[in-house]
């Protein structure tokens, strides 16, 4: 496969790691010399090469260094992410402006974000090597704050955006607005605007729905909201979310993007959230069904499954579908 980033003839890899966990950085440091190995380039943010005490001389073809997240992954054919979701939503955010994929190593719990096992190391370098792999686009999020009719900030999420009550002892009164018309008000502890990669974070957490990747679509689950109509909805991805802050409000209340970028919102204040016009690209090495991706992440039961195929081998054999036994 080509790659458009990389139209100098030169092979790049980006490689980010959550650099405070000694595996990581024993993992981190496998990938640059094995990449290296093999005659790509690998490039580094100069802080994390310092804390993997990196010397970017003693690698041919020689370790690049970068001193600016928001471009270091221009020309990198893709990123390589070592950590858990934390970490691969820092790399979305720092390729986004590149579209640059994003491969995940997991080396934390549940990992959903993440390709690879971090003792799957060797396999995945092999297949960056021989360029064996797929990227998936994935719906993000358009995320604009309103004071005053002011556009005061505007972000991006991949899973997630949330409005949240400030205080703890006090409820946020909001009211939720689609596509132009009002839907119902609430008091809340919040409301939570996913997508369908973040329905399996804190969308899933707060009570919402899964939803396929395959399916576009968006997702509203308000939390903890005293009202006789506050359930999980789903839109459509060509619909605009608003949540206006009430102004009657005693408290403000805090706008998040996936947990990792926060504004306050001050009473009136108005949230604005749609489809994002970039989307975040993931690497695929296996092309398992998502099905099998939430058994596996979260330890679900199957016992007892057949399936089709077992129903229709039994019927070949003369057997009941219902016991399995010969009529």
């Amino acid at each position: 496969m080509t790659n458009p980033a990389t139209l100098d003839g030169i092979r790049r890899v980006l490689v980010l790691a959550h650099t405070r966990r000694a595996e990581a950085r024993d993992v981190a440091r496998a990938f640059v010399k094995e990449l290296s190995g093999h005659g790509i380039v690998v490039r580094l943010l100069r802080s994390e090469a310092d804390e993997l005490e990196l010397d970017p001389a003693g690698y041919f073809p020689e370790v690049e260094l970068t001193d600016s997240e928001t471009d270091a992954s221009r020309g990198c054919e893709l990123t390589v992410v070592i950590g858990g979701d934390g970490s691969i939503l820092r790399a979305a955010e720092v390729t986004h402006t590149r579209l640059t994929p994003v491969l995940g190593v997991n080396l934390g719990h549940v990992g959903f974000l993440a390709e690879a096992e971090h003792e799957d190391v060797a396999a995945t370098i092999d297949a960056i090597v021989h360029q064996r792999y797929t990227t998936e686009d994935r719906l993000t999020l358009d995320v604009r704050a309103f004071v005053e009719g002011e556009l005061v900030y505007s972000t991006f999420a991949v899973n997630e955006a949330s409005v949240e009550k400030a205080a703890r002892e006090r409820m946020l009164e909001v009211v939720i607005e689609i596509d132009d018309r009002p839907l119902s008000r609430w008091g809340c502890d919040g409301v939570v605007c996913a997508t369908p990669t973040g329905s399996t974070a804190y969308n899933f957490s707060a009570g919402g729905p899964v939803v396929w990747p395959q399916v576009e679509a968006l997702c509203i689950v308000p939390l903890s909201a005293h009202a006789l109509f506050a359930r999980p909805m789903v839109v459509a991805p060509s619909s605009t979310i608003a949540i206006e802050v009430l102004d009657g409000n005693e408290s403000s209340g805090v706008l998040w993007c996936d947990g990792r970028r926060s504004v306050d919102l001050p009473p009136g204040a108005r949230i604005e959230v749609s489809r994002g016009v970039r989307p975040v690209r993931l690497v695929r090495l296996h092309e398992a069904p998502f099905t099998d991706r939430l058994v596996a992440k979260f330890g679900l039961s199957v016992e007892g499954w057949r399936g089709a195929a077992e129903l229709r081998r039994q019927l070949r054999q003369g057997g009941s579908p219902a016991t399995g036994e010969r009529e």
